[in-house]
Parts: structure tokens; sequence; C-alpha cells
């Protein structure tokens, strides 16, 4: 007799059991914004060169390189004081980083989707058309207007963040400029950034031939460099030619475990309860149960290791440690799961919420991916009332699955795989602008 399990239904949240639900609409061009293909040439460029970073030797690509599933495969990112890419990646001796980066590097496929309207695992940045420029950020008064999108907007985080892509006050302009606070305006870090692409002739050149505002070098604003981004990011992982998308077109179906698992998703599994939709999300935020590892987010003046996930931006209890649901595009390559990806296997991150309480207590530390440090990431999981709290916050109800339910459900979460989006349409550049070396994995 086989094994059952118990599922969390929100592995998604609870769904209706007693009857399946109906599968998602296809996509349609018009589910996405359209894309001026010089724009994401210069955005492909400004992707893969470190010249963004303070100490230019992280690039975006570095967290989010497509040989890794449009992430890094390991579950917390080094990045400023790391050499190498992925799980191969190692600190610098000679510039040790201060602390791992506090949550894994999320896929970036469909972004450019309308619906995206969410950024990040705590959904601190959204579309908001009471604010500024139409989003909301806890930046408030140091935000700028001018990003073309929320997805645009994201791209100011990682290059004002030390762990990530700044770096120490003490090695560069753009740390320091972070380190005092002055991220606007003139002289601020934003300019800076946007000083250093104004000053590679090529990149001026292309920044003048795609913006019409601007004329000059100088005219180079750091909303330029993140739309381009954006438009780069939004081409070329639009995904939405999988095997699962020619069954949502009628243009295919799905047969054996892929079938049974498909069935299950949408039917007594409640999978789709919150990975609904064409792009298998609800845009929502839940309490899973999720292993906290790594340094936590924290203020300079706290001295924890918690993430209390959706709880950090609206401050409501009913929102303690719930992260926001990933889109399923492309899962099976995306590996570790969770926002601290603390789950390198896709069955056991799925074992591990057939009770979200037993699942916690039983979390095996071996799952976690990360590159050797001399820091303690796993405080919180050792202490028992920190793994309680985390615990107590779930309110999901159970389902019953056997093992081979589950292989089901995996052999189905497979055919999300879309082969063109992982290739990409403009591909990693041999070089760019700058000079500096592009990330490129081994």
């Amino acid at each position: 007799m086989l094994k059952t399990l118990k599922i969390s239904a929100c592995f998604v949240a609870w769904a209706s059991l007693s009857n399946a639900q109906a599968l998602p609409d296809a996509i349609t061009d018009d589910a996405y914004a359209s894309v001026n293909l010089g724009e994401a040439r210069l955005g492909q460029l400004l992707f893969y060169d470190p010249i963004l970073s303070g100490n230019k030797t992280v690039a975006c690509a570095t967290c989010h390189h497509p040989a890794f599933g449009t992430a890094d495969g390991v579950s917390l990112s080094i990045g400023d004081g790391g050499i190498g890419l992925g799980p191969d990646r190692i600190v610098d001796p000679d510039n040790i980083p201060e602390q791992r980066i506090p949550r894994n590097a999320p896929a970036l496929f469909n972004l450019g989707a309308h619906e995206f309207t969410v950024m990040f695992h705590d959904g601190r940045l959204e579309a908001d058309a009471s604010r500024p420029g139409g989003i909301r950020t806890p930046m408030d008064a140091d935000m700028v207007t001018g990003f073309a999108s929320v997805l645009s907007a994201q791209t100011m985080f990682p290059v004002l963040s030390r762990d990530e892509m700044a770096g120490s006050h003490r090695e560069n302009e753009i740390g320091r400029a972070v380190r005092q606070g002055l991220i606007t305006g003139e002289g601020g870090a934003w300019d800076l950034i946007a000083r250093r692409v104004a000053d590679i002739p090529e990149y001026a050149a292309m920044m003048m031939q795609v913006y019409p505002h601007v004329t000059l070098p100088n005219d180079i604003e750091f909303t330029d460099i993140s739309d381009a981004i954006a438009v780069f990011m939004a081409h070329e992982w639009r995904s939405d030619t999988s095997e699962f998308d020619a069954v949502l077109r009628g243009e295919g179906v799905l047969t054996g475990q892929a079938k049974d698992g498909m069935n299950l998703f949408y039917g007594t599994a409640g999978c789709a309860g919150c990975h609904s939709g064409p792009f298998l999300t609800d845009h929502g935020f839940h309490a899973m149960g999720a292993p906290q590892i790594g340094p936590g987010k924290s203020e300079t003046f706290e001295d924890h290791y918690r993430d209390e996930g959706r709880f950090r931006v609206t401050g409501n209890t009913a929102d303690l440690y719930a992260f926001r649901t990933p889109s399923l595009r492309n899962v099976a390559l995306t590996a570790p799961y969770g926002h601290a990806g603390a789950h390198k296997e896709l069955r056991a991150f799925i074992a591990a919420h057939t009770d979200p309480a037993v699942g916690l207590a039983n979390y095996d530390q071996n799952q976690a991916v990360l590159p050797a440090f001399d820091v303690d990431d796993f405080t919180v999981m050792n202490d028992a009332a920190q793994v309680a709290a985390i615990s107590n916050a779930v309110t999901t109800r159970p389902v019953t699955l056997r093992e081979d339910e589950i292989t089901a459900l995996i052999a189905f979460l497979d055919t999300l795989t879309d082969p063109q989006a992982l290739t990409g349409r403009l591909g990693i550049p041999d070089e760019v602008p700058s000079g500096l070396p592009v990330p490129a994995a081994d």
C-alpha cells in the first residue's frame, strides 16, 4: 500500500474539493506590453553589465542568469563580495560580504505581462494610482517619477543594496552615497550610476537613439536605464510556449502522469486555489510555513534573523510570515524553492507542505544550497519558539495525497517548462560596452 501524505491546500491554498476547476484561458499577445526591440537590445547589454554595481563586479545577471532558470540556483545569493556564478559562487577573501542576500532570487518569467503589478516576495513595490508615478514603494519621499512600469521601478532596489550591488561605503562612491542617504538628485546614488553609463560612448549613442528626450549624454537618467532593463526582461523571458500552453490553446493534450497531475492540480489537490490564472499565481500572499534560513529581513537597528514577510509592509498581524504566491512557469528549473530557497528539491518542497507544522519541524537543513560562508544560517530553525511562530501563522487546511499523486503533480509541473523562454530571445552578449566581464556559467 502506497504511503499517503497530507498536502496543504495552499501548496497552495484551499480550493473546493467537490468539483475540478476549469483550466485558465490561453495567453494571448494582449496579456503583454508591447516591446521596442531597440530598447530591449539596450536593456540586454545593461542587464549583463557590472557597470551598474558599486564595485563594478555584479550585474543583474549575476543573480538572474538563464543558466539557472533566470535565478542563480542557490538558496540565498552572495552579491557584492562574491566570485563566480550559481552554486559555484564563493566568497571573495579580499572583499568578504557582511551577509548573504536575505531572500531567494526569484525567476523573471512573464514579468512583462500586464497582471504583474506587484514585485518582490513581500510585495513592497506595487502599482498604486494614488501615489506619485503610480507606484507604491518604501522609498516614499526618495521615490522619483519617470519609471515606465513597476518592472522598471524594481531595479532601483538591488543597485542600492549593500549586499546585492552597491557594496560598502568604504569601497566606492555609490556605496557611500547610499550610506549617507543620498539617493535622488545630483550626486545621489542613482545619478552616479547614470553618469557611469553616460560616460560610455556606446551607451550614450544607444540611449539617444532609443529615447527622444535624451539629446545629450548628460540627459541620461537612472529611469532610462531601468526602463531599458525592464523592456529587455519582458521580451527575453516571456513564457507562453510550453506544452501546457499548447493544451490551453487546444493544440495538444496531456497524457499519463502529466494528465493525472493536471487533474489533481485543478481538482482535489487544491493547487489552483492560489496558483490560478494563466500564469499560475493569484499574486496574493499566504503564510505557508516555509523554513526561514539566512539573515532574515531587519532594519539596521534591529538584531534578529526573522523574516516576517508581508507583515513588514502592511503592519497587519494577519500578514505575519505571508509571502507572495510565485508563478509556477518553468518551476521545474527554478530551484531552490521558498522565499528563502530552503528546499532544493521540488518533491521535498511539496512533501513539506503535506502538513506545514510537521514539515517545518522536520526540516532537513541539507535541503539548503548555501555556498560556504562563515555565518549561522539556521538561527531561526534552531529556535523552537521562532519555528512555532512561523507554524502558528499557517491557516490552510490539509488534503491527502499518495506518493504517486505527488509524482503526477511533478509530471504536470514539468509541462510548464518553456524551451524558448529558457533559451531567451536575444541571448547572452559576448561583451558589454563597459568592457567589464559578462557573467557566464562554466
